[in-house]
């Protein structure tokens, strides 16, 4: 069937735009119209468009931003709690978006809740967009018959796992940059600077120290071998990334960089607090324990950290305590592991959860803010040896030839 794009009002007025497969437009227009939107205009799109959007998924436009699922949330918060039907509270946000696939998505989601679909089921059709933690909270709340608050806080967990993410991005966005521009200035100086100097002290056939001759060498590997050094780069970087991507590669990984100087600590803790918060959350919602640490599993975008949970969870099917389970996992600080088992013996695991998550959150958040603190020393360290070998480099020969021509006169 070809692709359409429409434009047409809801029954509330608004202006709704997307595209629908179909036979022709009369089908289009029967197929909107039992929508509830009453069409304006209806084009087929051209082959050109097709390929165009075809590039565009390639390029991630499929991705739908984290603001506007939390925004989602809020407003289906808002709907559900007003009694509005989810079928015309999902349809009116969808006219809303402008995100252009997550309103295809939305509009999806209420064709199939016409259809008499839950749903949990019809969002379970889009992963790209709802996650597993997501629907599954979501059929909790359609069981429970509490939605609204469901979306309340999912909404929330949304924010507050962005919010971390934006921190960590934003603390280390100088450090990469210092790095970047030290690279690039490397790059520069031995293409451009250090030959011509190379040249000079050829003429002179002086004895040239050894930093001279390490900064010489380096250099004439760049002018001359840079074609098989791009080549190795690119493909050293492409092996890299295809072995990260294996199974293997990224549980190894994701192992590796919770020991790295300075920043593990501060990933592992933030993850921790992503795992406490879901957890907390799952439970909080009545989901089971063992299908909630399955959830925790997948939600960890770090694979070593998911083997963990799911190991925690083999643990609590052998009726093991989740304190015993915690405590195997070696992950967890003494005062995390105790609130874990007050939280136990009181009955109140996802309570106690929360204030072990909101306890590594502040953590993350003090060593953000002292993160730039402790790279900066590294830093201008790296940048002191940098200088120094170059000035080195280029100022000795300098000098003896100075030396030379003022003890000949």
């Amino acid at each position: 069937m070809a692709q359409f794009s429409f434009e047409g009002r809801s029954a509330q007025g608004q202006s709704v735009k997307g595209e629908i497969a179909g036979a022709s437009v009369d089908a289009v227009a029967a197929v909107l119209v039992g929508r509830g939107i009453t069409p304006v205009r209806i084009n087929e799109v051209s082959l050109g468009a097709s390929l165009v959007k075809r590039i565009n998924v390639v390029l991630g436009s499929e991705q739908v931003p984290v603001v506007d699922l939390v925004m989602f949330c809020r407003q289906m918060y808002t709907v559900t709690k007003a009694g509005i039907p989810l079928t015309r509270g999902i349809r009116g946000l969808a006219a809303s978006v402008r995100h252009e696939h997550f309103r295809e998505v939305l509009n999806d989601v209420a064709e199939k809740l016409e259809t008499g679909m839950s749903l949990s089921r019809a969002m379970r059709q889009h992963p790209k967009v709802f996650d597993s933690l997501f629907v599954s909270m979501i059929n909790v709340g359609e069981s429970s018959g509490k939605l609204d608050e469901i979306f309340r806080q999912i909404g929330f967990y949304l924010e507050r796992d962005e919010e971390t993410r934006k921190r960590v991005k934003s603390a280390m966005r100088y450090p990469s940059f210092v790095v970047v521009a030290l690279v690039i200035a490397f790059v520069v100086i031995n293409i451009y600077v250090i030959p011509p100097f190379a040249k000079m002290f050829s003429k002179f056939g002086a004895e040239l120290p050894i930093v001279t001759r390490g900064l010489i060498a380096t250099s004439n590997a760049f002018t001359t071998y840079w074609p098989a050094m791009l080549i190795v780069l690119v493909m050293l970087v492409g092996g890299a990334t295809y072995y990260l991507r294996t199974e293997q590669g990224a549980y190894l990984w994701g192992g590796k960089k919770l020991r790295l100087p300075i920043i593990g600590s501060l990933i592992e803790r933030a993850s921790m607090a992503r795992y406490a918060r879901s957890f907390s959350l799952m439970l909080s919602a009545g989901v089971p324990i063992t299908q909630s640490l399955s959830l925790c599993a997948a939600a960890i975008d770090n694979p070593f950290l998911s083997a963990k949970i799911q190991q925690i969870r083999q643990g609590v099917e052998r009726g093991e305590t989740l304190l015993r389970t915690h405590l195997q996992a070696e992950l967890f600080t003494p005062l995390v592991l105790q609130m874990i088992s007050v939280g136990e013996e009181s009955g109140q695991v996802d309570n106690l959860l929360r204030d072990v998550a909101e306890f590594y959150e502040r953590e993350v958040d003090y060593d953000l803010k002292t993160l730039t603190d402790r790279i900066e020393p590294l830093l201008i360290i790296v940048l002191a040896v940098f200088v120094t070998l170059l000035a080195l480099g280029i100022f000795l020969p300098l000098w003896s030839l100075y030396d030379v021509q003022t003890g000949g006169m």
